[in-house]
């Protein structure tokens, strides 16, 4: 696959992420613990019926420069053990309100830095949410990971918690790169700590994520990591764009001093990735991610039924509504978002006080959540349909009759090569791929374009 300049600069524009619909900077409303509670006795008659829980993890031994998450340095191991008392709390208070006759299907630990914290307090977690739920026999129960924090006696007690996927934030095996940003490598040999992980259990799984777009990163330095990353065999790879929105992340502003790349050697570092990986083995899921042949995202992908939420791609199976906990956590309800405050000293106190920390989130009509089917399923699998309908909220409701369908602007993509269009069926080309999100943002009829509200689609 190539891309032109020309073809850069016309669509390399600001437009959301699209990773939920509507995106999380369109929450608006102001949702107390009390309204959540109404929300979360509501989805249990919601769709889909699945539990997924998310536990967010803040904390850091040092800040990545590039970093765009929520998360803090650990300074203090005192703060981080009452951050855990009020996890647990939180999860009791809103545990008590979900059906206990559903089941969970996807446990996930992201932040910040997980693994920063003492890993007791990580199956902590996980055995409260066994004791109290049904869990899923091939439920998937995944953790992010810095792998300079990771060493086989931490491996071990996670799989004995019962992980079954680590996520890896290499993001660079050029230590230069990884100085620049300041990240540290891997503590032991990767391939080593990759066995050692795997070893014992066939259903483990390793995933290796990498960010392009860094101070100095130049496309044969990235492509010299993804060739090295392909020869360790992972079970999914990722390489994510870097989103440079420093008036949301003052930190993001040392890395312009270091000079960041430009959109076209970030296209041509993405392209080094891609092309290598197509011929080597892998095959390219949604925008970013790459999986082996036998991987359930690329059997999901063949049948038009992938899926993603806030944690990344996944198939309907282990699919759940999202029920988040700790700062900033967004929790994805049949009807609606809900996110966290995010102050780590707030979130304590209000837990402490009893009060659930939610703060502000969206209720989405039935119009909304179809076209957040729509959108979601055009990300995700690469096409759709005019005459698609959605049944998931109640009311079957045609695509054609809820998003945007301006056909000056879709002839514009299928002569740019973007998408094809036959039958009422919009398809995504490869070379369109890179700009789905343009695409989706089209056909969204609350999208309007904004300053310094998205990060650019390259």
């Amino acid at each position: 696959m190539e891309i032109s300049e020309k073809l850069l600069e016309k669509y390399n524009k600001p437009v959301p992420r699209y990773t939920s619909y509507p995106p999380a900077n369109h929450f608006n409303e102001k949702i107390d613990g009390r309204k959540y509670i109404e929300m979360v006795k509501e989805s249990n008659t919601g769709k889909p019926e699945n539990i997924a829980f998310y536990i967010h993890i803040p904390y850091c031994k040092k800040i990545c420069f590039y970093c765009g998450c929520n998360s803090c340095k650990l300074t203090s191991t005192d703060e981080h053990l009452k951050y855990h008392e009020a996890l647990k709390k939180e999860i009791a208070m809103v545990s008590r309100h979900i059906s206990k006759s559903r089941k969970v299907t996807q446990i996930h630990f992201g932040g910040g830095t997980p693994n920063s914290v003492a890993v007791e307090l990580i199956s902590e977690i996980v055995d409260i949410i066994r004791n109290t739920f049904l869990m899923s026999p091939d439920a998937e129960i995944a953790i992010e990971c810095n792998p300079a924090l990771l060493d086989r006696d931490y491996v071990d007690k996670l799989k004995n918690a019962g992980f079954i996927r680590f996520s890896l934030g290499i993001q660079d095996f050029n230590e230069d790169v990884l100085k620049k940003v300041n990240r540290d490598p891997s503590k032991l040999p990767l391939d080593e700590l990759m066995s050692y992980i795997r070893e014992g259990n066939s259903s483990i799984a390793v995933n290796l994520d990498f960010i392009y777009g860094l101070p100095g990163q130049n496309p044969d330095s990235f492509a010299e990591t993804i060739r090295k990353a392909a020869s360790l065999k992972p079970d999914r790879l990722v390489t994510f764009s870097y989103a440079h929105v420093p008036w949301m992340k003052p930190n993001q502003k040392k890395l312009e001093k270091l000079g960041l790349p430009g959109p076209t050697e970030k296209i041509e570092m993405f392209l080094a990735g891609y092309n290598y990986l197509k011929n080597n083995g892998y095959k390219p899921v949604g925008f970013d991610h790459y999986v082996l042949p036998g991987d359930e995202l690329y059997k999901s992908l063949k049948s038009n039924m992938l899926h993603r939420n806030f944690q990344g791609y996944c198939t309907r199976r282990t699919t759940g509504q999202v029920y988040a906990f700790g700062v900033s956590a967004i929790s994805q309800l049949d009807h609606g978002y809900v996110q966290n405050i995010k102050s780590v000293r707030d979130y304590i106190i209000m837990l402490e006080n009893d009060s659930l920390p939610a703060e502000k989130g969206i209720l989405l009509t039935d119009r909304e959540k179809a076209v957040r089917e729509f959108i979601t399923h055009l990300m995700c699998n690469k096409q759709i349909s005019t005459d698609m309908v959605d049944d998931m909220a109640g009311t079957k409701i045609k695509m054609s009759d809820v998003m945007t369908l301006n056909e000056n602007e879709l002839g514009e993509f299928e002569a740019d090569g973007l998408i094809e269009i036959e039958n009422r069926q919009i398809k995504v080309t490869e070379k369109g791929s890179m700009f789905v999100r343009n695409i989706a943002a089209s056909l969204d009829p609350a999208y309007k374009p904004a300053k310094n509200k998205y990060s650019k689609s390259v």
